[in-house]
């Protein structure tokens, strides 16, 4: 256990990120498989507008890289494109 007043408040502080950092990844996660799992083309598409308003909320606010999201964006669109060619 930590003895010192900043290092109790870095425990505190630390727990509260963990918890806003596990619940915007979860949405990230859910909108992401939103688009993954979509049955046609237009249902995918609104979906990826969704999912490109998360990944970049997460980035603005610290919980994802903005080059990992870049890279997400891009299999994101990746597989919508791949789904357009084939209906």
């Amino acid at each position: 256990m930590a003895h010192h007043k900043s290092a109790i408040k870095r425990i505190r502080s630390s727990r509260r990120r963990k918890l806003y950092n596990r619940g915007n990844k979860k949405v990230m996660r859910e909108a992401i498989k939103a688009v993954r799992l979509a049955p046609t083309v237009e249902v995918a598409q609104a979906a990826l507008s969704k999912a490109f308003s998360v990944l970049d909320r997460v980035t603005a606010h610290g919980v994802l890289h903005k080059n990992a999201a870049a890279n997400r964006k891009s299999a994101l669109m990746k597989h919508v494109r791949k789904m357009e060619a084939k209906a």
